[in-house]
């Protein structure tokens, strides 16, 4: 089976920042899927972004970092975007990048150990989940055409992108303090 590199499951995929052909292939097949999910991913990281006013300076020792906006088609067929930040091009100390990760072999040992003792599991998705936490990295960037009326305008990153260095650490981190104020332990 041959899979074009711009196609999944049949359908065109836009090139990565190309939102003028995603924009395009709307027209082209009269839907608007690829505006939607623009419009929805735009939604969801505006707020993780502080929009500088006219005249307004970015703070002493921001980095400039660009932003991506990556297409995708689910399974479902519905199109996914996701904007995320070049952390390559941004200097973060090394103190700032680590997060240990759960390996797919220890879910696998959890799973059968729960169904072994007749255990009940709960998970959770959170949507946008590094948006949840603050921004570890001084950073700014320029927004795109995909953020609409901001188009041009200079923005602060205050709540961790995806893309960012430190997005792992800075989540975990986030979501530990959380914890561990529901659980009261010091």
């Amino acid at each position: 089976m041959v899979r074009r590199k711009n196609e999944k499951y049949g359908i065109e995929v836009p090139k990565p920042m190309d939102v003028k052909r995603a924009l395009e292939i709307d027209c082209e097949t009269g839907t608007d899927h690829w505006y939607k999910a623009m419009v929805k991913e735009v939604g969801t990281v505006l707020p993780a972004l502080k929009v500088l006013e006219t005249g307004e300076v970015v703070p002493v020792g921001s980095q400039y970092v660009d932003l991506m906006i990556i297409f995708d088609v689910k399974m479902d067929l519905t199109r996914k975007c996701r904007i995320v930040a070049r952390g390559d091009q941004v200097e973060t100390p090394s103190n700032l990048t680590y997060a240990s990760v759960v390996s797919r072999d220890s879910i696998r040992i959890a799973l059968l150990i729960s169904a072994l003792n007749g255990l009940t599991l709960l998970s959770a998705d959170v949507a946008g989940a590094y948006l949840n936490a603050p921004c570890r990295e001084r950073v700014h960037t320029t927004l795109g055409p995909e953020f609409g009326q901001y188009e041009g305008a200079t923005a602060v990153i205050v709540k961790s992108l995806y893309g960012l260095n430190s997005g792992g650490f800075s989540w975990r981190s986030y979501c530990a303090d959380i914890l561990r104020s529901q659980l009261d332990w010091k």
